[in-house]
């Protein structure tokens, strides 16, 4: 399935209140907040209101008659008047930020959540920019806007129609007047919804391009360095970078001509106001106290006015934001476990460790066919292949041949295409990946160290281990010696990605970490590639003995180190063209033995030349 085109397929639907539904679930829990600050709104626009009601009754009551008496009791009440709406605009900005809060926190949760549960396939074909984008950037967005726009929407909605009834019951054809221009504001509204929705869906994606860049270029620093091709990448950035300027500028542009616009509208009704209402009271058809009331309120419409047009344009531009992270959430990932399973054994998350049989070993290959889910030709057909309990299978070939498909297939990374693969007897699909992947210990050629100490990545292996168990573990693969020679030992910092150790030491922590899981299943893909000849010797010694008893499969650089393997399966151009052990391959002749002459040569030469 190819992600990222079906990710950039332009939708040209209008603003969707189905796609803001998906947001109820966020909203949902914090309905107790929400109705506070609907009662807090309500009571601040009743105060806005009252404010102007009560200068026209001063007008009337006291300007007009030219009379003081009862002036100390119209204070009082204007005092307390002025106090719950200072209540009403405190209560409203605290509950507003703690919704915020709780959104943005929720929902990067269930977004961190799901990405564990997707298929290593979607991050073959998804660049980290992206996802870091839509993981932190967009619910950020979203998680601002939501509790923000309620508040000014509704305040501003309900005070602008507050104020129309007032000016209708006070004078209803002045009233008509300005409710003349409604009409006008709903069509223009409507005129620039989809191209600022438009434009803000462009913008979005190429803030991931930019966050892309940007991810590139740290994480790659080194190697741009060495490549000397800084320049390439500064004119990559300047060209992603331009283009997100000319987005921007695009959506302010249309943002600069709606809201002045709006108000433009709100200033004709405010015209109309004037003028007719200045007649009618001349001619005694309002009170002085009631065309103040009038005037007061179309002047102070247009602020509202105002604020309810740009919040519109917030409301349409979030969705673009809203449309990224649903989206990310809706994909499923290629590979998961049966409704029957998930009741026995659990989730990943919540796993049944109680229902789980203890692994043995035995992986049968029974008619499996293969091929990847973005591939046109199969890279397995019919294959068969017994792995009894505790033995040993490396899988050997050229850069590129295809070596890690069993391996991935065996790990149920992937599933076939066609037949099935039985793990002591059983087709794992009848247990929980989480059941299969406990039972692996996986070292990859350039290892994963995360952020912490020493002590802390080994862990990771066994999380209940003791410092006792994590310190065998590091002796027994050789690690010991060097992390001694760190500042802090054990509790040394390894930095980010483990950029503080060299290749090998972190390749040696990474066995470590693998020795201390007690896997039944190892699987060593070209582990040792990345170490030194020596630390390769002694680390050699170290898996002979783990691999005693266990079942392994060796992805080999050097074909020296796997001559005792149990079964050697050749791959080239993506098929397995011979299998057997070392012996009977070298007598067979052809690609095995070639290969593994050609590499005891050149061995043999470096050797010779104390390469």
């Amino acid at each position: 399935m190819d992600i990222e085109k079906k990710e950039n397929k332009p939708k040209e639907r209008f603003h969707s209140f189905k796609v803001w539904g998906k947001m109820l679930p966020y909203i949902k829990p914090y309905r107790g907040l929400v109705a506070v600050i609907l009662a807090a709104m309500l009571a601040d626009a009743a105060t806005s209101v009252a404010y102007t009601l009560l200068v026209g009754y001063v007008v009337d009551r006291f300007v007009t008659p030219g009379v003081s008496q009862g002036i100390m009791g119209f204070a009082l009440f204007y005092l307390g008047l002025v106090l719950v709406k200072t209540l009403c605009q405190i209560t409203l900005g605290s509950v507003a930020l703690r919704i915020e809060m709780y959104i943005g926190r929720d929902m990067k949760r269930d977004l961190f959540t799901h990405l564990q549960t997707l298929s290593f396939s979607y991050y073959n074909q998804t660049p980290v920019g992206t996802i870091v984008a839509r993981a932190l950037n967009d619910p950020g967005r979203i998680a601002e806007g939501i509790p923000w726009f309620v508040v000014d929407a509704v305040y501003c909605s309900v005070y602008v129609l507050s104020c129309l009834v007032v000016m209708l019951v006070i004078n209803w054809q002045l009233g008509l007047l300005v409710l003349a221009v409604v009409p006008f504001i709903a069509v223009f509204t409507v005129f620039f919804e989809k191209r600022i929705l438009r434009v803000n869906r462009k913008a979005r994606k190429i803030n991931a391009e930019v966050t892309r860049h940007y991810n590139e270029g740290i994480s790659g620093a080194k190697t741009s360095k060495t490549l000397v091709i800084e320049d390439k990448n500064l004119q990559a950035f300047h060209e992603v970078s331009d283009s997100m300027r000319r987005t921007s500028i695009k959506a302010v542009r249309l943002d600069a001509i709606y809201i002045p616009v709006i108000s433009f509208l709100t200033a004709v009704a405010v015209s109309f106001v004037l003028t007719g209402g200045g007649s009618s009271a001349m001619a005694g058809g309002i009170s002085i106290g009631g065309l103040t009331i009038f005037v007061s309120f179309a002047l102070q419409i247009a602020e509202p006015v105002q604020a309810l047009a740009f919040q519109v344009t917030r409301f349409v531009a979030m969705q673009a934001n809203i449309e990224r992270v649903t989206e990310l959430l809706a994909l499923k990932p290629e590979i998961t476990d049966t409704p029957e399973v998930i009741e026995k054994y659990g989730t990943s998350m919540d796993p049944k460790r109680e229902n789980w049989e203890p692994l043995q070993g035995r992986v049968t290959f029974e008619d499996v066919t293969f091929r990847y889910p973005d591939g046109h030709e199969n890279v397995l057909e019919h294959f068969d292949l017994e792995v009894p309990a505790g033995s040993t299978v490396a899988i050997v070939g050229e850069t590129g041949a295809g070596k890690s498909t069993l391996v991935n297939l065996c790990c149920r990374f992937f599933e076939p295409t066609g037949g099935r693969i039985l793990i002591d007897g059983r087709d794992y699909r009848e247990r929980s990946m989480l059941w299969l992947h406990s039972g692996i210990g996986y070292v990859l050629q350039t290892p994963h160290l995360f952020s912490g100490s020493v002590k802390e990545n080994i862990r990771y292996g066994r999380l209940d281990a003791t410092d006792e168990e994590i310190m065998a573990a590091a002796k027994l693969v050789n690690a010991h010696e060097f992390i001694m020679r760190m500042e802090k030992g054990y509790d040394s910092d390894v930095g980010e990605g483990g950029g503080q150790l060299s290749t090998g030491e972190k390749q040696l922590v990474s066995f470590a970490r693998a020795v201390l899981a007690d896997p039944r299943i190892f699987v060593l893909d070209e582990a040792t590639a990345s170490i030194d000849t020596k630390t390769e010797a002694l680390i050699q010694e170290a898996i002979s003995t783990l691999l005693e008893g266990r079942t392994s499969f060796l992805i080999a650089h050097r074909l020296s180190t796997i001559r005792k393997a149990d079964m050697i399966l050749v791959v080239r151009d993506g098929k397995i063209i011979q299998r057997g052990t070392h012996q009977e391959l070298m007598d067979q002749g052809g690609y095995y033995a070639d290969l593994y002459n050609k590499q005891f040569e050149t061995e043999s030469t470096e050797n010779a030349f104390g390469v």
